[in-house]
């Protein structure tokens, strides 16, 4: 069972990286560590360790136990380190909340101080708002970035001031995204609208897609002016301002996107179809356009671009609600290869961190609950985005707790945290 368990894990599950992936660039040996790494987990997974758990609730554990697991939540070896997750999640708050308070402010491993602040986030304790408070000045930047990510999902709104400080110097590549989206949520305070507005125009496009992306997640109408104006402008960010018209929902775009579809790059196109879809306009038929244009990727090679944005748009559409559009990722994704099945199950993913409501009723009622649970297991290896993923773990959890026994929202609670490894 064990060695069946490990036999499609991804190096992401089976080790550690000595160095952070998203500054290894560059760094000469790091492949070569990291391959190492994971061919011994993976001897160490065929050797038999357990990798999952049933779930349980509160299970009590010595002051020792919680540290140790504590210090193997950066463990190279898989098992290890999930089981480490386990034995903290399931632990009462009373007996792991000060333990992990502590672990972020004092420990010396700065990725376990990390690992530390995301689990606190699972615990509903009070004395979480202020570690959170403290991290968004902290010199690492997993901290800022869990910090800024975590006063999304909780609003701070008497942080605006403070955020719109850091939004004049923050130049973390993955800290400025979750600083932006942080604003967003609190866009009515004064200036943040107007700071963002200025953002999605100037700088780097990597961090203008963000905050256009924000803008349209969270609905800022006072922009759509300035997102008709990138709209119009041939370039990369052309479908993220389409994408954020189309979720913000003003009318007075549409007529800027239906001349889109007669004048935007090929690769465009499916992106300005999902907006269509998103302004309530015909919709069924945009979907079914983005479903065709996946099937016509995966008989043609050569169209990764359009591949890209057919699955993009579909999660885009599935995440403000859209059963169907879930439906037909999972239709196209569970009995595909690569090249369709990497942005499918990214894009899948995706819907289950935005929309876990709609993920989870999904899943409930698919015909193929293993399959579209197996997929849902490989976006969560692809996505960097370990308090997200906290997030749905908890509220999986509360889904299992508040099921009957032996019902079958229990059940399929049960799997995902199985395989999912939580």
């Amino acid at each position: 069972m064990a060695a069946e368990s490990c036999r499609n894990k991804s190096p992401k599950q089976l080790a550690r990286p000595q160095v952070d992936a998203r500054h290894a660039a560059g760094l000469p040996g790091v492949r070569q560590t990291a391959l190492v790494v994971v061919v011994l987990a993976g001897l160490a997974c065929l050797a038999g360790l357990p990798l999952s758990a049933q779930e349980r609730g509160p299970t009590p554990a010595s002051p020792d136990e919680i540290r140790r697991a504590i210090n193997q939540l950066g463990d190279l070896d898989y098992p290890t380190r999930m089981g480490a997750g386990r034995t903290i999640r399931r632990a009462p708050s009373a007996q792991v909340v000060a333990a992990l308070l502590q672990a972020v402010v004092e420990h010396a491993d700065g990725y376990i101080r990390y690992k530390a602040l995301v689990l606190l986030t699972g615990f509903n304790d009070p004395r979480t708002v202020d570690a959170m408070r403290e991290a968004l000045v902290s010199p690492n930047d997993r901290l800022r970035e869990v910090a800024f990510a975590y006063f999304e999902q909780f609003p701070e709104p008497t942080l605006a001031a403070r955020m719109l400080a850091a939004l004049d110097k923050e130049e973390g590549e993955f800290v400025r995204p979750a600083l932006i989206r942080a604003l967003a949520v609190i866009n009515k305070q004064p200036g943040v609208t107007d700071a963002l507005i200025r953002d999605a125009g100037r700088g780097v496009d990597f961090f203008r897609s963000t905050v256009i992306e924000a803008l349209g997640d969270y609905r800022i109408a006072a922009a759509v002016p300035k997102l008709i104006e990138i709209a119009k402008l041939d370039g990369p960010l052309q479908d993220d301002a389409a994408t954020a018209l189309g979720k913000i929902g003003d009318k007075s775009a549409l007529g800027t996107l239906a001349e889109l579809q007669r004048t935007a790059a090929r690769e465009n196109q499916p992106a300005i179809a999902a907006a269509i879809c998103l302004m309530g306009t015909n919709c069924s038929s945009h979907t079914g356009y983005l479903e065709k244009t996946l099937a016509f990727a995966d008989t043609y090679p050569g169209y990764q671009d359009l591949l890209r944005g057919a699955a993009a748009g579909l999660g885009n559409i599935a995440r403000q609600g859209d059963e169907e559009s879930l439906r037909i990722l999972f239709r196209v994704g569970i009995p595909s290869q690569d090249p369709v099945r990497a942005p499918v199950t990214l894009a899948i993913g995706l819907v289950a961190l935005r929309n876990t409501p709609l993920m989870l009723k999904a899943l409930a009622s698919h015909p193929d609950q293993a399959g579209a649970i197996g997929i849902l297991a490989e976006a969560f290896d692809m996505l960097e985005e370990d308090l997200e993923e906290e997030r749905f773990f908890v509220a999986v959890r509360r889904e299992y707790w508040a099921a009957a026994d032996g019902s079958p929202t229990r059940s399929l609670c049960e799997q995902l945290i199985t395989r999912l490894d939580f």
